[in-house]
């Protein structure tokens, strides 16, 4: 496994833990007392929290993507076969 397969690992595991924390504590705008945005959709997310939750998600994909990364260099899973 040469480094830019390293890295597409962990971009596709970064974005699986991404979209598994987006909707972790979010509430809608209807169920928020402090905004009120004019047009806005009711179930649009009053505050997402995509700074917290991108590093969250860094957080989960670093040691993820080194185990995988281990996992394929021990040789417990072949790709060459």
């Amino acid at each position: 496994m040469n480094p830019v397969g390293a890295i597409v690992i962990f971009i596709m595991v970064w974005w699986c833990a991404f979209f598994a924390m987006l909707p972790i504590g979010v509430k809608g705008r209807w169920e928020s007392d402090a905004d009120h945005v004019e047009g806005a959709d009711p179930g649009a997310p009053a505050d997402p929290n995509l700074k917290k939750k991108a590093v969250w998600a860094t957080l989960v994909a670093a040691p993820l993507t080194a185990l995988i990364v281990a996992v394929i260099f021990s040789g417990v899973i072949n790709f060459r076969d």
